[in-house]
């Protein structure tokens, strides 16, 4: 097992490695002062790990309860988030209980967001079961939920309060799913990382899944103790992401989070001349993730339009130079649909 420690708002531990899910119950007591423990969870993820997670809990002490919503980012909308909260009213949890999060990013976002929220503000545990949340969305405090307008336009910062990874939990995901937490994982390698980018190069989808998946919530960590609330570095790991929520929005949601960001890495390599863009967008095929869309820059440019890294009439995009090194280049909104143009 290995431990990755984030000192930020919140000091928390993050557990790494295979077997993990019996502890939960160990490690969540080791956070004193809760007797009641929520898990929220997927219809999908809840019926493969639910009952080890509650058994878990149990049998370290608490009162657990459940909620578990449809599967898909569908559900991760105001009207779920709102059963959600009710639904801790109507269990009587405390402000001194806890929320444990158990499956991918969509989970995770939504059960943060009402963490966050419900009663000002209460505990939680990520328990990730997709490669994607492993390595991206259950580390750093980012919580929120679509609007009909965009994706994650309401949320808040809320640092979990430990995230046990059990990677033993990768080995039911869909070769799909899992090649959508890949684009994560390459994100890094270009970002910051060229012997990571080098090894999943020679891996391919046989990669080293425990070593890897570290790697990755280091670089996270690193930048998360940097900047927290994302006004500065952090922007970087938004790489992909401003045409990805767009092919993603535009899709409604039919195209993966996960595909969604390889294509955006893919037109933004391109678009800006990166030196290494044959090899980015090579291994981002390698893993069979798309790196071209057929929606226009038009349609694009609109949905980039309610980005959240808008600030007034400039964008501010991730632009790779080279493997391991990319830039935040703040970009004027009029000069947008013309860049994406060019990545097409």
């Amino acid at each position: 097992m290995n431990t990755v420690t984030v000192r930020a708002s919140r000091q928390y531990d993050i557990l790494i490695g295979r077997g993990l899910l019996p502890t939960l119950g160990a490690e969540a007591k080791k956070l004193g002062k809760a007797q009641k423990i929520c898990v929220v969870s997927e219809s999908s993820v809840y019926p493969l790990y639910g009952v080890a997670a509650e058994e878990s809990l149990k049998n370290a002490g608490f009162s657990v309860v459940s909620y578990v919503f449809p599967a898909g980012e569908e559900s991760k909308n105001g009207q779920v988030f709102l059963d959600l909260l009710n639904f801790l009213v109507e269990n009587r949890l405390t402000r001194s209980d806890m929320i444990v999060a158990l499956g991918g990013g969509v989970v995770g976002d939504l059960a943060g967001f009402a963490a966050a929220s419900y009663l000002r503000g209460i505990r939680f545990i990520q328990v990730p079961t997709t490669l994607l949340a492993a390595v991206d969305s259950s580390v750093g405090g980012k919580t929120a939920i679509d609007l009909p307008a965009g994706k994650n336009l309401a949320g808040s910062f809320c640092q979990p309060s430990l995230v046990l990874c059990d990677t033993d939990t990768l080995n039911s995901l869909p070769l799909d799913i899992f090649r959508d937490g890949c684009a994560e994982v390459i994100k890094y390698g270009v970002l910051y990382d060229p012997k990571l980018f080098a090894h999943l190069e020679e891996k391919g989808l046989a990669f080293d899944r425990e070593a890897v998946i570290t790697r990755c919530v280091e670089l996270k960590r690193d930048v998360v103790m940097e900047d927290e609330f994302d006004t500065g570095a952090r922007m970087k790991l938004n790489l992909g992401h401003t045409v990805g929520h767009g092919v993603e929005a535009k899709s409604r949601f039919a195209i993966s989070h996960g595909k969604a960001v390889a294509i955006g890495m893919a037109i933004v390599s391109r678009a800006s001349a990166c030196v290494d863009t044959p090899r980015i967008v090579a291994l981002l095929e390698k893993f069979g993730l798309p790196t071209r869309t057929d929606y226009s820059a038009d349609d694009l440019f609109t949905y980039t339009l309610s980005d959240k890294k808008r600030s007034g009439g400039t964008v501010n995009l991730i632009i790779p130079r080279a493997i391991g090194d990319c830039a935040i280049v703040p970009t004027p909104v009029e000069s947008l649909k013309s860049f994406i143009q060019a990545g097409l």
